[in-house]
């Protein structure tokens, strides 16, 4: 496996470094989070580092505002979790507490995993920061092949994103990593042409995951069942299942 740096990767400039460490208590304050998930960051968590901020300033790209949201820096965080923890509710509060957003990259188990969500101000509190949909992330598999993963580390640099806004630079680190995603399935790492055509690929990307997700327990059922007449219908349902999930594959 080729080791994953976020420093070179990234290819941060020198004036967006910052790698300093985040107190839990400050996470836990900025969160406003229950009794339960206090506990969970407080033993969850082993370290959160600052590693940099992109700022006009910093990376000379514009900040964005809408009526929505407004993109005025992004944070790149670096998340070191305990074994016995739960990674992904975790790595979702660390998100919810950081009104900006993150490239958040969380080790576990000696495992990589980048994250990014949109964020957005709330509808019933406009000085509220939440996110945005669902987070979109992917584990650094030791078993990727080394071909896919230094086109996905090469992708990854600053200067490989759209520059127009800090918006857009933030969307074209989204559209990477699920380029990525979508190469774990079809062995070849591309980069969208257009924001439609990255749309659809996240769509494709969702479809293919829920309908294997729906094959394997189909599967699962027909070899348990009994009756000959439900395995033939189960068996017409998978085929129909794989034949969708074909045509998902064929769209990443």
């Amino acid at each position: 496996m080729i080791p994953f740096d976020p420093f070179p990767a990234l290819a941060l400039p020198p004036e967006a470094l910052i790698d300093r460490r985040v107190p839990k208590t400050l996470l836990m304050e900025n969160g406003s989070f229950a009794s339960g998930d206090r506990r969970r960051i407080r033993e969850g968590i082993d370290q959160l580092r600052w590693l940099a901020v992109l700022k006009p300033t910093t990376v000379g790209v514009a900040e964005y505002r809408d009526p929505e949201r407004e993109y005025l820096e992004i944070s790149v965080l670096k998340l070191d979790l305990r074994p016995a923890t739960r990674r992904g509710r975790l790595v979702e509060l660390v998100h919810r507490a950081v009104p900006y957003p993150v490239l958040l990259i969380t080790w576990w188990r000696g495992t990589p995993e980048l994250s990014l969500a949109h964020k957005r101000r709330s509808l019933g509190d406009a000085e509220r920061i939440v996110v945005d949909g669902k987070l979109i992330a992917v584990q650094i598999d030791s078993d990727s092949p080394a071909e896919l993963l230094t086109a996905f580390f090469a992708a990854l640099a600053v200067e490989r994103q759209p520059r127009r806004t800090l918006h857009a630079l933030y969307q074209g680190w989204i559209d990477t990593v699920q380029a990525f995603r979508a190469a774990e399935v079809t062995g070849t790492f591309s980069l969208p042409d257009t924001p439609a055509a990255a749309a659809d690929r996240q769509t494709a990307l969702r479809e293919y995951r829920i309908l294997g997700d729906t094959i394997a327990r189909l599967y699962s059922a027909a070899r348990k069942e009994t009756q000959v007449s439900r395995r033939v219908e189960i068996n017409l349902e998978l085929a129909r299942l794989r034949s969708d999930r074909e045509a998902a594959r064929t769209r990443l």
